[in-house]
Parts: C-alpha cells; sequence; structure tokens
C-alpha cells in the first residue's frame, strides 16, 4: 500500500520478505486502518506460518487503543488466541520482540482493568533498555495518553520526531495527547500528520478534529474533505460498500458539520442525504444504526434546524425518519424546534409531549437515554415556553440548559465528535436578549457561547448585531469582519449574513484564528477522490455458460443482475439459497432481474447438475477463480471460496453486496432492494 507512512519495525522471520508486510502492517496500525493491518499480518503468516510477530500483530488489530471493556468477552477471543500464539513462540524471537509481546499479554490478559498504566510502564521498560527503538518511544506516546503530564508526554513524541519527522504515529499521537488539553499545541502535527500518512483517510481526518476545536473551520474542513474522498476511492478500489466501511460515516457526518460552521447549507445537507440514500445491512442493524443511517439523519437535522429550515422538518420525507425508537426521538425533538421557530406553540407543546414520552420509552431499554437527550429536552422545554409567551421560565430552562452543557464539556463528556446538538445553548439565551434589544446581556451570552465553539459563524452574527445595537461600530465591524472571513465560501442569502451586512459596517474579512490556513474550495480536493458516494461500477465478468460459451456482464446491459458466487453443489447451505431464489424467480422477472449463479465447478459438469439443473438459473463456471478475486470473493489468504450475494443495476454498478459468512437468504431484503433501484413503475 502507498502513502501509508513510514515505521520500520524490525522482526525476527524465515522469509526476508515478511519483514516489508510487516512494517505496512505497523504503519497501519499507527493510523488505526485495523482491518488492512490485519490483512497485512495474515500475509506474514502466509509467507512464515511461525512468526510470533505476526500474530501479535494480528492480537493488536482487535485489542486496541480503543478497548476499555473486559476482554474476556467473546468478541475479543479471536485476538486472545492470536496473542497466545505468540506467547507459545516468544523464544524463537529476541529479547526486544519478547518483551512487546509479553507487555501485550500482561496489559490484555481477561479482568485486568489497568491495562494502560500496565502497557505504559511496560513501553517505558522497552525504552529504557532499548534507546534507539523509535516504534517503543511512538507506541508509549500513544498508550501514555491520560497517565500523568500532557507535557511530558510532548517530549517522548518529540524524540521519535527529532529521529523521523514524519512518523505518522508519532503526528497521530501528539493530536490525540492534546486533544482534550489544548489542541493548539498540536498544530504542527495537524499540518504533517496527513502528509505523512496521505493515503489514509483518517490521517486526513483527525487534524479536523483539532483545527474545529479551535476554529479554524477552513482547514478543518479542507482535512475532513479530504478524508471523505480518500475513504471514498478506497471504497471503490476495494469494493467496499458504506455499511462496511466505518470510517466514511463518520467523516461525512464531520464535514456535514464543518460545512454547516462555514455557512454551505446546500452542501451539508447534500452530505446528510447522501448518508441517509446508501444502501443498508439487514443482518448488522446496530452497526448500521451506529453508521451511516443514524450519522445522515443527525447531520440532517442538525443542518436543517440550525439554518432553521422550519418548514422542511416538518414536510413528511425532508429526513426520511427510521422508525427506531432513538431516531423518532430525535424527529420529536427537530419537530418540536420546527414548531416555535414557526410560532406554533400549542402543536409545539404537543410535540414535546411526544417528544419526553419518546425518550421515557427509550430509557426503558436504554438507561443512558435521558443523559444522551438532557440537553435537548431542557432546550426544546425552554423554546416551548418562550413560544408560549413565558419568558421567565423558558430563559430560566435554556440557562439550565447551558450550565448542564458547561458542566459536560469541562468534564470532557460533551458529544462533540461531531456534535448532534445544533448549537451550543448559549448562543439560544443570546438570541432571546437580542430580540429583547438587550445588548449587554446578548453580548455576555454571545461570548459565552464563542468560548465553546470559536469562531461560530451564528454567534459572530449576533455579536456583530449586539455591539451595533449597543453603538460601538468598531466592535460590531470587527465581529462583522470575522464573519465574512467564516463565510467567505457561504451559500447567498443567508438570513445572518444579509442581517449583518445591513447594517452598513463596511466590513473586510478579519481572521482570527491560531494559525494560518487555507480557505476551504471543495474544488481544489478533487485528486484526493470522489466528494459524495455513487455506486460503484462492477468488475470484469468473464465465465462460461454450461455449453462451454463465454458469458460477459455486458450480456444483461440494461437488466439489473442478481450475482451469486456459491462453492458447488456440495455445499448444502449454497444449494438452499439458490432453491430460495429460485422460488422468486417471477418477482424477479418483474423487477427486470436475471439470476447468475457463479463457482469454479466446469461447464459440463454444472450441465450435468441433478440438484442445480432444475434451477431456473444461469449456471457459470469461473475458471481460476478470477472472476471471484476480482469480485473480492476469494480469501488468498486461506486459499478459499468465499459466498458472495451481489446486486448489480441496469447500468453495471454494484449496488448491494454480501461476502463471507452463510450464503445471503434474506430474498425478500433483495426484493425491496431491487424495488429501491428500480424505482416507481
Amino acid at each position: 500500500m502507498e502513502g501509508i507512512g513510514d515505521t520500520p519495525f524490525p522482526v525476527t522471520a524465515k522469509n526476508a520478505e515478511v519483514q516489508l508486510w510487516f512494517n505496512q502492517g505497523e504503519a497501519l496500525l499507527h493510523s488505526f486502518w485495523f482491518e488492512e493491518a490485519e490483512r497485512s499480518f495474515r500475509w506474514c503468516l502466509k509467507l512464515d506460518p511461525d512468526c510470533a510477530m505476526a500474530y501479535w500483530g494480528l492480537a493488536r488489530t482487535g485489542l486496541t487503543w480503543f478497548v476499555s471493556g473486559d476482554v474476556a468477552s467473546p468478541q475479543y477471543q479471536r485476538y486472545r488466541d492470536f496473542l497466545k500464539e505468540a506467547m507459545k513462540r516468544k523464544d524463537s524471537v529476541s529479547e526486544r520482540e519478547r518483551l512487546y509481546i509479553e507487555a501485550w499479554n500482561e496489559a490484555y490478559a481477561p479482568g485486568e482493568k489497568e491495562r494502560f498504566k500496565i502497557l505504559s510502564r511496560r513501553l517505558q521498560e522497552i525504552v529504557l533498555k532499548f534507546p534507539d527503538d523509535l516504534e517503543a518511544k511512538a507506541l508509549l506516546g500513544l498508550y501514555n495518553i491520560g497517565q500523568g503530564s500532557a507535557y511530558a508526554n510532548e517530549l517522548i513524541i518529540q524524540q521519535v520526531l527529532a529521529k523521523n519527522p514524519m512518523h505518522p504515529g508519532a503526528h497521530h499521537a501528539r493530536i490525540h495527547n492534546w486533544d482534550d488539553v489544548d489542541a493548539v499545541q498540536a498544530l504542527q502535527s495537524c499540518r504533517l500528520y496527513g502528509a505523512s500518512a496521505p493515503g489514509i483517510g483518517h490521517a486526513l481526518h483527525m487534524p479536523g478534529h483539532a483545527y474545529s476545536k479551535i476554529g479554524m473551520w477552513h482547514e478543518a474542513a479542507r482535512a475532513m474533505d479530504a478524508a471523505t474522498r480518500t475513504e471514498l476511492r478506497y471504497m471503490n478500489d476495494r469494493l467496499a460498500l458504506p455499511y462496511e466501511t466505518w470510517n466514511y460515516s463518520h467523516n461525512r457526518n464531520y464535514l456535514c458539520y464543518l460545512q454547516e460552521q462555514l455557512g454551505m447549507a446546500a452542501a451539508s445537507i447534500r452530505g446528510g442525504q447522501d448518508l441517509m440514500s446508501a444502501p443498508t445491512d439487514p443482518e448488522n442493524k446496530e452497526e448500521a444504526a451506529a453508521g451511516f443511517s443514524d450519522q445522515g439523519v443527525i447531520a440532517l437535522a442538525r443542518a436543517h434546524i440550525k439554518f432553521q429550515r422550519w418548514d422542511e422538518i416538518l414536510k413528511p420525507g425532508t429526513i426520511g425518519w427510521p422508525a427506531d425508537d432513538y431516531s423518532q426521538a430525535f424527529r420529536a425533538f427537530a419537530e418540536t424546534i420546527a414548531l416555535t421557530g414557526k410560532g406554533e406553540s400549542r402543536a409545539a407543546r404537543e410535540r414535546l409531549a411526544e417528544f419526553q414520552a419518546a425518550v421515557h420509552k427509550l430509557a426503558e431499554k436504554e438507561k443512558e437515554a435521558e443523559s444522551w437527550f438532557s440537553l435537548h429536552l431542557k432546550a426544546a422545554e425552554g423554546e416551548v415556553l418562550l413560544a408560549e409567551g413565558n419568558s421567565l421560565d423558558g430563559q430560566r430552562l435554556l440557562l439550565e440548559a447551558a450550565a448542564t452543557e458547561q458542566t459536560l464539556r469541562d468534564k470532557h463528556q460533551y458529544s462533540n465528535d461531531p456534535p448532534d446538538m445544533p448549537w451550543p445553548i448559549m448562543r439560544l439565551v443570546g438570541d432571546l436578549h437580542l430580540r429583547r434589544g438587550d445588548a449587554r446581556l446578548a453580548i455576555e451570552a454571545y461570548e459565552r457561547a464563542l468560548k465553546n465553539e470559536a469562531n461560530d459563524g451564528f454567534t459572530l452574527a449576533g455579536l456583530a448585531r449586539a455591539w451595533n445595537l449597543a453603538g460601538d461600530k468598531d466592535k460590531a465591524r470587527e465581529y462583522a469582519g470575522r464573519l465574512e472571513y467564516e463565510w467567505s465560501g457561504a451559500d447567498p442569502g443567508l438570513r445572518w449574513l444579509a442581517e449583518v451586512r445591513a447594517l452598513g459596517l463596511n466590513a473586510t474579512p478579519i481572521a482570527r484564528t491560531p494559525g494560518a490556513e487555507r480557505p476551504y474550495r471543495p474544488e481544489e480536493l478533487a485528486s484526493y477522490g470522489p466528494s459524495n458516494w455513487a455506486p460503484f461500477a462492477a468488475p470484469k465478468l468473464e465465465c462460461l455458460d454450461v455449453n462451454g460459451k463465454p458469458v460477459r456482464l455486458e450480456n444483461y446491459r440494461g437488466k439489473n443482475v442478481l450475482l451469486v458466487f456459491y462453492l458447488n453443489e456440495g455445499c448444502v447451505h449454497c444449494v438452499e439459497q439458490l432453491e430460495k431464489i429460485n422460488e422468486r424467480a417471477a418477482d424477479l422477472l418483474k423487477e427486470d432481474t436475471v439470476v447468475l449463479a457463479v463457482s469454479s465447478t466446469p461447464p459440463a459438469k454444472n450441465k450435468e447438475s441433478m440438484k442445480l439443473g432444475k434451477l431456473g438459473l444461469q449456471l457459470l463456471s469461473d475458471r481460476n477463480h478470477e472472476n471471484a478475486r476480482r469480485y473480492a470473493s476469494y480469501d488468498d489468504f486461506e486459499e478459499l471460496e468465499l459466498h458472495s450475494t451481489i446486486l448489480i443495476d441496469a447500468q453495471g454498478r454494484v449496488r448491494w453486496k454480501r461476502t463471507g459468512g452463510d450464503p445471503f437468504t434474506n430474498i425478500d431484503f433483495l426484493m425491496r432492494e431491487l424495488k429501491r433501484i428500480n424505482g416507481p413503475h
């Protein structure tokens, strides 16, 4: 792989090529690309099945920096098993390598709660014994975060960068080290991390976190846009769909948020719609809910509330709310705010009651639900009271919500990755005072909001108007200039910008950022990849039918294709899948869909098949697994064929797929997807 950084980690192996693959895996781990790191370490084992450090590397792809719970749970067993294999072979490697294996074995023992303290101590021992081992220092810089002084940890990271100025792991660790302490201290690494590993989406994404916390919205958007495009390019190259790549949905939602902060409402809403329209995985609902669909709901709701698109929020179909309890609670919140915005206080009060009931219902299953929605509940009730004319109680609730928000922020417990709240609540308080004509209190509230969301355009607009109301034209002009800078690429006609310009301040753009930044211009980032998800072109398909004649995908252009890779007629589950598909032949025909069943079985044997020959499916032969490899339906590590079910539309684009595991038999879902692809007849 290219563009992943250079982090050599010498290991003992019988095959010299192992070192190249191990270095690749190590570099990928530094950027939390666990899936690709696993592929690299698996190839190490293919070259040297007894490589102890390859097993150690595999263990680290699951026993990661993110693991906080007990690793005795089943989801970690596979990685514990890898660690056991490494321990079995620890005497075959150098003392340095053995210390790494033993460190991870101790830290990730079942029931161990102080794993980071253990790793910090054990890595310090390795650094002291092998002071030239940069990887030990880089790992110490990561696992030492939160174990003491951020400044002390900075000195460790600096030692790595002094020897390797473009070490991706050191830059990554530095950003995390200062993330909740003082993000400005990580600016140098924010600039260099993406450059050190330009082929990794997370390396481009992570600086955006730091930039957004210090109000460098343009630079943050450039980082997140580049990350999103890089993920999309990777997905297209690897035939991965959005639900198979969690990084993509997170990147896209974050980019939506950053575009909101730059006044780019249309781009942000387009991103949310893109997330919502992506295909889903019916058998992985929890992951999907935590991935693109949930991220899309949050992005669309946040943008529509922030830009006060009240009618659109209330119009059925604008957001396409999923039916789950969480989404329905969030919907009730959004619609409550929209109704208050329209001045429909009675309807808002009724919707608020439904919102409160929805959260209560959710809390019966999820104890954390009330804390998740605590700010939403208080803000919504405060806005309803204000809409009803109860100014005193409405203001009190908003101030209570703002105090709760501040406490959460101070404890680093505020959901800000990105936020699902549309605004810092003190901005709502500022808006309230401005509507009342109280410039002093409005300025005070807005300044507090600006401390929580630096250079927020909406707050800057409020401050420009408030200072103008107070009679201080110079202050008003300064904030108007800051707004002009932040919203230099904003959508035309935004109310907030228009209201400030109407003051006649003649403000010129003013940058108030901790560091220099480049303007966010999406067209400048085109070289990273596509900006929004779209179905990718299906790979070439060249098979033989039962008579030995060539069959190609283009033969069916203009029709949908349900492409199934199966093992052979001896696979009971494969036959069951094909039989279930065959039972829906008439329905498939109505959806203008042909079925191609591909295996490595020779044409003559397919023709003679007693089990499959009776089915009305086209049985195709794949020579040397060539097509299976092109469609990622063959495991080159284990040299095994994989089950795959793939939907290809009439334009030859992959719209949905499932690879690995048991054959996919949810034919009802496939029919729904085909109807969605075809649209109304």
